[in-house]
């Protein structure tokens, strides 16, 4: 495929990736998403007021248009409207007095408005990464566009990124698309559009991995530039997150080690990097007050500390991690895609490059360790999504290999490509 079509490819795919989007322009937010939009208006220049005055407009638009679709396909209401014009007011209503109450306490130093306690709005105080990116959309396109626009910004580039690993795999162009298609099919995809911050960590975490596959390749700069640049971003999006993926890096560049008995110059260069990353996020962190281990704790325990704090946090985690990974374990078997889907991208990737394999199980594994922090079974899948990268990239390699074993039986003569055969997997 020649390049200027591979180039027309990518873009075609996020192109229409994005024009799908606008089935749903606004009712993918959370209630964190109106923490961050209330950060990136205070960016723009908004008073405490106008920030949470967009921001809950925004919030309520958004539960109108859910509640008005919802109605409209109910079996028993669709014939009749409803209630549903008074959903805006009554929303506006649950959530001005709270925010009032504490402007006129005098919470209003912080870039976030105060719709919780200042103890939890610390949290993403220590996460300006997402609301910078968010403002200078919503200074232009205003605030239902302009977080719509940065979603679909950032979960494009996902796509592409997606696109650009597998390119550095040495994958054929068919592939990649193929891998970028996954990445907007998959409900990575659909997460990654939410107006929060996992679409900026999976686009983050394959901006890492491109590093990887440079490195490995040989590029040892522009992948070293790479991974730490995408981690000292990541930094400032979810710190934990930034320290999980350096120190899975790290873990991986040991086992290859380990296995081949050597430190290769790749191997040297994106385990230095990756470990003085995950080093200098522990430090940064402590420098700048961020929110501790034990705070995480509480705010997990007390449900966001709207209950007393607990004298020994530890053995009720341990409890709750236990029964969590026992129900999602249940969870899984009854719909098994996910685990499929990461059983199929492991075999993928360790049957086709091998030497690869250990970079994208690490960082699948740091979307794995982020849910174990936060075992919260009400939250759904956006906090292991990360680990989504293991099958977006792996299935597509799974798919080559079966392409070129249907080629060899078709052409006695010839035979499918080894991992051996390509040049990114000699490490």
């Amino acid at each position: 495929m020649p390049r200027f079509k591979a180039r027309t490819w990518v873009i075609v795919l996020a192109t229409v990736f994005a024009l799908l989007q606008l089935a749903n322009v606004t009712g993918r937010d959370t209630p964190d998403s109106r923490n961050y939009l209330s950060y990136a208006l205070s960016l723009r220049g908004d008073s405490k007021r106008e920030a949470a005055a967009a921001t809950i407009d925004y919030v309520c638009a958004g539960r109108h248009a859910e509640a008005r679709r919802e109605r409209s396909v109910d079996v028993v209401r669709f014939r009749s409207p409803g209630p549903v014009g008074r959903i805006p007011e009554e929303c506006r209503r649950e959530l001005w007095p709270e925010v009032d109450r504490r402007l006129r306490a005098g919470e209003t130093t912080a870039h976030t408005v105060p719709f919780n306690s200042e103890r939890f709005m610390r949290i993403f105080e220590a996460r300006p990464g997402y609301p910078a990116l968010l403002a200078p959309f919503v200074a232009v396109f205003g605030v239902t566009w302009g977080v719509w626009l940065s979603s679909v910004f950032v979960a494009a580039a996902g796509g592409v990124l997606v696109f650009l690993v597998l390119r550095a795999l040495r994958a054929p162009t068919a592939v990649a698309l193929t891998g970028q298609a996954l990445y907007y099919a998959l409900p990575v995809g659909t997460t990654a559009m939410r107006p929060m911050t996992e679409g900026l960590q999976l686009a983050l975490t394959l901006a890492a991995l491109w590093g990887c596959a440079l490195a490995l390749g040989g590029r040892t700069h522009a992948g070293a530039a790479l991974i730490g640049g995408s981690l000292l971003l990541l930094f400032t999006v979810k710190h934990s997150q930034a320290m999980f993926l350096g120190l899975c890096l790290v873990a991986a560049c040991a086992v290859i080690a380990v296995r081949r008995r050597r430190l290769d110059p790749a191997l040297r260069v994106i385990a230095v990097v990756a470990g003085c990353a995950a080093l200098g996020t522990v430090s940064a962190a402590g420098l700048l007050n961020h929110p501790s281990t034990n705070e995480s704790l509480q705010d997990l325990l007390a449900h966001h500390f709207t209950l007393p704090d607990r004298a020994d946090p530890w053995p009720e985690f341990w409890r709750l991690e236990l029964n969590f990974w026992v129900e999602w374990l249940r969870r899984q078997f009854w719909q098994p895609l996910f685990i499929a889907a990461l059983a199929a991208g492991a075999w993928g990737v360790l049957r086709q490059r091998p030497a690869y394999a250990a970079f994208l199980i690490a960082a699948a594994f740091s979307g794995v360790v982020n849910q174990a922090g936060h075992p919260d079974i009400a939250i759904g899948v956006r906090l292991i999504v990360v680990a989504w990268v293991l099958p977006v990239i792996g299935l597509p390699l799974l798919l080559e290999r079966a392409a070129s074993t249907m080629a060899a039986l078709e052409t006695p003569d010839a035979r499918p490509a080894s991992s051996a055969d390509r040049a990114p997997d000699r490490v």
